[in-house]
């Protein structure tokens, strides 16, 4: 037995000359029968099979399979049709009989009408939306494919994935475009097989009447009746399986977007709304009762349509309450209302959810885990957001989440969990509110159906609209209609719609707090992918030289200031060799590194000439401060007298005031020893400044001083 189905694959090559060789070879009666039973029971599996795939890609074979069962039935038809003319009144078929005499009632008239409405079914509906579907899908496919080769190739260079996963999406998207390319050319024989078939009906009919009426000596109608009625029986037999085949290909072709198999898909999307099922069922009811359409039905189908209603309303039929994002982002919905919602409704965990339902005690590990805090940011939205964030509502909030971390990690190599998204009954409707680590860090209120007007100081008016601060940098905006869109665009206004807002506030926390969202698990994440481009590197320092907590601390060092980190393999080389020269002090190790990654610190500092503009500390100034430079619990800074520190900022505000007005980025150099205690005194008063030593300055890059600070 375990050889059999060892070289069970033998059987389809051979299976396939079998029905070749069926064209050319006559069989007895009671073969043809069980063939052609196989044959429509081979189109059930097919149809039963596409209707519980949740991806095209599981059933890939289905092309091939389109070609081997055409030219099955194709087979079929010429055996058949060898049988019938030449055994004529004698034919032994039960299968064509039965079509012949049971299905079209032993009329051949009838049998001709029912065939020909079943070509037209397959041919013209059926065949032509399935070949327009596969044509489009292999096109859009095709061009598809360089954009998802990039954002595998982003995901793996952010860590995001492994290698092993990579390979394995370029090979998905592959097999993807080599089906629906397949397909494309597929159902082309689907479509030549309904022609085939009306033309080898023809030419039955035609052969069957010749050879009775000339050969036989029946009449016309002797000839029609008998030969006719045959014919008619062989072709239903063949186009009933050939039309499974052709619905069959038409549910894998349309169903690219599905994430279940087709039966839990209509359910889900058919019972979602529940005033739709109440509305129709009400309507089937009345037409039964005040129409002279029959009543029975009617109480029937909107009866039951109803208690379908009632019972997914009611919750005895569950329906899913997450969307999932495109890359792991989830929309968790508490079923809130306008009104404020159900009893118990909100969110759960963090400080905008609602009260749980009682319950048992916390008394397993499991209960107490759902209370812990584990989400690194997430984010709570009033009830009026809820379009922007569900899927099924056609809301891209999640897509642009995902973009957003992507984008994050492009710019700062830090790798962000998926984001949780939750309604919550405790903020108004169009409110939302970021968390970092359960804690808000942000909010704002959007208009889904407006745009904002930004005026970044270019404006020339004021414009009519809700006046606002824009989120993310706090400059004037309104609020305005889509027709007031030109308007402000000529005042000089720069006008976005809500969910580019919200897309650019979170991304915006998400760098302002990137040293926060780093912790353990994302350092992790980001060792394991540096591990798998250079092992040797990752072994070399961790765990021997440095533990993954002292890494990470260096790491959050950076990400304070805003450096990436993107370019890890040089920070890991430099920590190694400051780790083998015993030096472990965190001030020591982030200067170290930050002069290893002196280049691309310059390269992101020069202004749009092309050179570094900085402002200078003062030789005298540097020394000074050098004996205030204090360290405390891990705190670095400087500890500056009030009206010092008064004096230093003001003079430092008025420069970098003057530098930015000339279009330069702010920048200050100071000596290598003095910079990190100086950078951490000034970061809390003057944000988005950056400080650079001069360990940093890179030869070949035009640096400008500008300014001399002074105390």
């Amino acid at each position: 037995m375990g050889n059999f189905l060892k070289n069970i694959d033998l059987a389809v090559p051979l299976l396939i000359v079998g029905i070749v060789i069926l064209m050319v070879i006559p069989i007895p009666a009671f073969m043809l029968d069980f063939l052609q039973m196989a044959n429509i029971t081979l189109a059930i599996i097919l149809l039963l099979v596409t209707m519980y795939i949740k991806n095209p890609l599981e059933i890939s074979a289905f092309p091939t399979l389109l070609l081997i069962t055409t030219l099955f039935r194709l087979s079929l038809n010429v055996t058949s049709t060898r049988l019938i003319l030449l055994q004529g009144k004698n034919f032994e078929g039960k299968v064509i009989r039965a079509f012949g005499d049971f299905v079209v009632g032993g009329n051949y008239v009838v049998g001709i009408v029912i065939f020909l409405i079943l070509v037209v079914i397959q041919f013209v509906v059926i065949t032509r939306g399935a070949e327009r579907i596969a044509e489009v899908a292999a096109r859009f496919t095709l061009d598809a494919m360089p954009g998802k080769q990039m954002s595998i190739d982003a995901d793996l260079s952010a860590g995001i994935i492994t290698e092993e996963e990579a390979k394995q999406k370029r090979e998905d998207i592959r097999r993807e475009a080599d089906f629906y390319g397949a397909m494309d050319g597929a159902s082309k024989f689907v479509r030549g097989d309904a022609v085939a078939g009306i033309i080898i009906t023809i030419i039955n009919i035609l052969g069957g009447l010749t050879i009775g009426v000339l050969q036989q000596g029946l009449s016309m109608g002797e000839a029609a009746q008998l030969y006719t009625l045959f014919t008619v029986g062989d072709g239903l037999v063949a186009q009933i399986p050939a039309l499974l085949i052709s619905t069959a290909t038409g549910i894998v072709v349309s169903r690219a977007a599905s994430k279940e198999n087709l039966g839990k898909d209509l359910m889900r999307e058919l019972s979602s709304e529940k005033r739709v099922l109440y509305l129709t069922g009400g309507v089937i009811l009345l037409l039964g009762i005040a129409t002279p359409l029959p009543v029975a039905p009617s109480l029937i189908l909107g009866g039951g349509i109803l208690l379908l209603a009632y019972l997914t309303t009611k919750g005895y039929i569950k329906q899913p309450v997450t969307a999932g994002g495109p890359s792991g982002e989830t929309f968790e919905s508490s079923g809130a209302t306008p009104s404020g919602g159900e009893p118990g409704g909100g969110t759960s965990g963090g400080s905008g959810s609602g009260p749980k339902p009682s319950g048992p005690p916390l008394t397993s590990p499991e209960e107490v885990s759902e209370i812990i805090q584990s989400d690194v940011l997430e984010i709570d939205i009033g009830y009026g957001l809820i379009p922007l964030a569900d899927p099924s509502q056609g809301g891209d909030l999640l897509e642009r989440i995902t973009m957003v971390r992507k984008q994050i990690a492009y710019e700062l190599g830090i790798v962000i969990s998926p984001i949780r998204v939750r309604d919550s009954v405790l903020l108004s409707a169009n409110e939302y509110v970021i968390k970092l680590k359960g804690v808000e860090v942000g909010r704002f209120e959007l208009f889904p159906d407006k745009l904002l007007a930004i005026n970044s100081g270019m404006a020339t008016e004021e414009i009519a609209g809700i006046h606002t601060k824009e989120p993310s940098f706090n400059l004037d905006a309104y609020w305005i209609d889509e027709e007031q869109k030109e308007d402000a665009v000529n005042a000089g206004y720069t006008v976005v719609d809500s969910p580019s807002v919200f897309a650019t506030h979170l991304s915006e926390i998400i760098k302002k707090y990137a040293h926060e969202i780093l912790g353990n698990k994302e350092t992790e994440m980001l060792i394991e992918g540096l591990r798998i481009k250079e092992p040797s590197l990752v072994e070399e320092l961790t765990p021997l030289v440095f533990k993954t907590f002292e890494i990470r601390n260096v790491l959050k060092e950076l990400l304070y200031e805003r450096i990436s980190i993107r370019n890890l393999p040089i920070i890991f080389e430099k920590l190694t060799e400051l780790g083998n020269n015993e030096i472990k002090d965190l001030v020591s190790l982030v200067e170290g590194v930050r002069s290893a990654l002196g280049r691309q610190i310059c390269e992101n500092l020069k202004s749009g000439d092309g050179v570094l503009h900085v402002l200078v500390l003062d030789k005298n100034l540097e020394n000074n401060l050098n004996n205030y430079t204090i360290e405390y619990g891990g705190n670095y800074t400087l500890a500056l007298s009030p009206q010092m520190s008064n004096n230093l900022l003001n003079n430092i505000s008025q420069q970098l005031e003057s530098q930015i007005m000339q279009g330069y980025n702010p920048v200050i150099l100071c000596s290598s020893p003095l910079r990190f205690y100086f950078a951490r005194w000034l970061l809390p008063n003057i944000p988005n400044v950056s400080v650079i030593s001069y360990n940093e300055i890179i030869q070949e890059i035009p640096i400008s001083a500008d300014g001399n600070i002074t105390a």
